[in-house]
């Protein structure tokens, strides 16, 4: 099947070169923004790209629309928000090429921002107004997808590979939001069958204006007390770090990240710039399969012209004792008991020229004292801290520094703030970043991350204290001329966590002319390690993007767009794995590590059967280097079938149907 499928790789890629070229498609403007908001840390791409097609079926109007709204587009800066909703407060948009005459946002990010915005011409808006059952259905989007995905057998042997999963949406002009979801995993049997479901209600009064229930997400602040799981850390948004304005949302997939209860958000409004909002939830998921985890929480957040003060409590009721796993040096300062209180307080300030923010807060922890008897427990209060500020002392200069504290004894499961790690526990660091667009065609951005931990930490490979850095920098070149543009970015990064210090370097390529995007990637790595030599791994891939729509010589429209990858790999090690991020099929999640030596290529297609019915494809394939294959895996079947190449093979189909 590998040999098919590679030579029918190639004379595709063949044939797509050759033909006549004449910008990117939503998918690819919402791939570029989830790898550039993903780079360094975990972002949920399901919910990610559910919001950006929610927005793109439904774009936000500029003129009347709000910083929760402007906050899902995850490339906005605090400062481009209220920017934006600065210009449309004193002269309303007219047209959205004003979007120029707004010096925070450059052109690169209006070509992203456009897919999902508007401009009305109504002079008011009804919000508050509430529709008939009859509107609310006529002018309704409904979403239906099925999809199947058949994995490598050799993955799930002696049990089934398939996947299956199928789920409905209902979105009435994101005031009335409700989904449904149903999904097996692979090797699952019917009892495993996993559900979920959600509905979202805004503006219902002119008080009362949000309302969820089902599954859903909540954050504030900084999200040392209460954010969403996958949250925004280090990227290439490098001066968007360490914001949050997620609020009470609905959450779309069915794992154990989300909260399951309900809650409400109340918002009373003086004018245009003065306004406060109360919040209240509870939330009941199970931590296991006997102890259910049960989450009271309040939030009040008071705006003020450029000013935002916010207060958040929680509090976590578990119906028996938490305990950590096992008893380990790097867990020995996380909480256990059956309550606990977590309070914070956070500020934020716009003054222009800077934007400054801050949160504090402590968390109840009744881990054993190192000082007191063994087993004793002694109730105490961890400390919380993060605080920064963007400047942005010229146009198309802007500069970030923060700031965060986490004592050792602060550990709360529910807060996700900026870290390096994926638990805010034990971390003192320091962050400072920079973006430059004020040369013309070029772009320059960078961050430098100096952390310590006091103690140990998983994974880490050391027991005491610990230094790390993680420094990068990247230089971007771009130009245009008429329909065709391109893009050539040189990246370096190096990081040292423990006893593993990692050197990167990334150059890439990328062009764009009418339905025609190619993009050619060349990365490598060297890590060092204490207790182990000098290792490399690199990987060269070569992407080609077709809208067969949009080709202007034939004389019929051909609803179909192609994705085609082919890829080599020599990582030899794990930990020279590198990260490749990939197209799938809608709403699915595809950042495979290449590790090995080998290489791999994918075939993913989008075919519009009739406007309202899409038929989503993806064929990948990995293939392996025998030997190295058979040394790293000794017991494989593949070591009694010298004739066989070791390859993985994955295929996804999903069917969307909407109304």
């Amino acid at each position: 099947m590998h040999k098919r499928f590679l030579i029918f790789f190639v004379l595709g890629t063949w044939s797509l070169c050759t033909l006549p070229v004449f910008g990117q498609s939503i998918d690819d403007i919402i791939l570029d923004i989830y790898r550039a908001a993903t780079e360094f840390t975990e972002v949920d791409y399901e919910q990610l790209q559910s919001d950006l097609y929610a927005l793109h079926d439904t774009p936000i109007d500029l003129n009347h629309t709000s910083d929760e709204e402007l906050s899902q587009l995850r490339f906005l800066s605090p400062r481009q928000i209220d920017d934006i909703l600065l210009y449309a407060d004193k002269h309303p948009f007219v047209s959205l090429y004003e979007l120029r005459l707004i010096p925070s946002l450059e052109d690169y990010e209006i070509r992203d921002l456009l897919p999902f915005v508007r401009i009305s011409n109504q002079q008011s808006e009804t919000l508050h107004q509430q529709p008939s059952i009859k509107e609310v259905f006529a002018h309704a989007h409904h979403e239906l997808l099925t999809r199947v995905d058949a994995r490598s057998v050799e993955s799930f042997e002696g049990t089934d590979p398939v996947y299956v999963q199928a789920r409905y949406r209902f979105d009435y002009r994101r005031r009335v939001t409700f989904g449904v979801r149903l999904q097996r995993p692979p090797g699952g049997k019917a009892q495993d069958l996993q559900y979920g479901a959600y509905i979202r209600l805004s503006d219902l009064t002119p008080h009362l204006h949000t309302l969820v229930a089902g599954n859903f997400q909540a954050g504030f602040g900084q999200g040392l007390v209460l954010a969403p799981a996958f949250h925004a850390g280090k990227s290439m948004y490098v001066t968007s770090a360490g914001q949050s304005r997620e609020g009470l949302r609905h959450y779309s997939s069915v794992d154990g990240e989300g909260l399951h209860g309900a809650g409400a958000t109340f918002r009373f409004q003086w004018g245009k710039q003065t306004r406060l909002d109360a919040s209240a939830l509870y939330s009941m998921r199970r931590a296991n399969d006997s102890v259910r985890h049960h989450l009271l929480g309040a939030n009040m957040t008071f705006r003020h012209r450029k000013m935002e003060l916010q207060l958040t409590a929680i509090e976590n009721l578990w119906s028996d004792s938490v305990r950590p796993y096992r008893n380990a040096n790097y867990n020995r300062h996380y909480f256990r008991g059956r309550n606990q209180a977590v309070i914070g307080v956070s500020a934020r300030y716009n003054h222009g020229w800077f934007d400054a923010f801050a949160e504090i807060a402590t968390a109840q922890n009744n881990a054993p004292s190192l000082e007191g008897r063994a087993g004793e427990r002694l109730p105490r209060w961890g400390f919380g801290l993060i605080a920064g500020s963007r400047f942005y002392p010229a146009s198309g200069v802007s500069l970030i520094a923060l700031y965060r504290y986490y004592s050792p004894y602060f550990d709360n499961a529910l807060g996700y703030a900026f870290s390096e790690t994926s638990r805010i526990n034990d971390e003192n660091g320091g962050y400072l970043g920079f973006d430059i667009t004020r040369l013309r065609r070029w772009r320059f951005t960078g961050y430098a991350d100096l952390f310590y931990f006091s103690g140990y930490k998983y994974g880490l490979g050391s027991d005491t204290a610990t230094l790390g850095y993680d420094v990068l920098a990247e230089a971007r070149y771009h130009s245009q001329v008429s329909n065709t543009q391109w893009w050539l970015s040189l990246r370096a990064r190096a990081k040292q966590k423990g006893s593993l210090a990692t050197y990167s370097l990334r150059a890439q390529w990328d062009y764009t002319s009418g339905p025609l995007s190619l993009r050619t990637t060349a990365e490598a790595n060297l890590t060092r390690s204490k207790n182990a030599p000098l290792s490399y791994g690199y990987t060269v891939y070569q992407d080609v993007s077709l809208d067969c729509s949009r080709l202007s010589p034939l004389n019929t429209k051909v609803p179909l767009t192609l994705q085609l990858r082919a890829q080599w790999f020599d990582a030899r090690e794990w930990t020279n794995r590198i990260y490749t991020y990939e197209h799938d099929v809608l709403y699915a999640f595809s950042v495979p590590a290449v590790y090995g030596l080998g290489g791999r290529a994918y075939l993913c297609l989008r075919w519009q059967i009739i406007p309202r019915l899409a038929l989503y494809f993806k064929l990948s394939e990995t293939i392996y280097v025998r030997s190295w294959y058979i040394q790293k895996h000794p017991d494989s079947p593949f070591s009694s079938r010298p004739s066989a190449l070791p390859t993985k093979t994955d295929l996804h189909l999903l069917l969307r149907a909407t109304l």
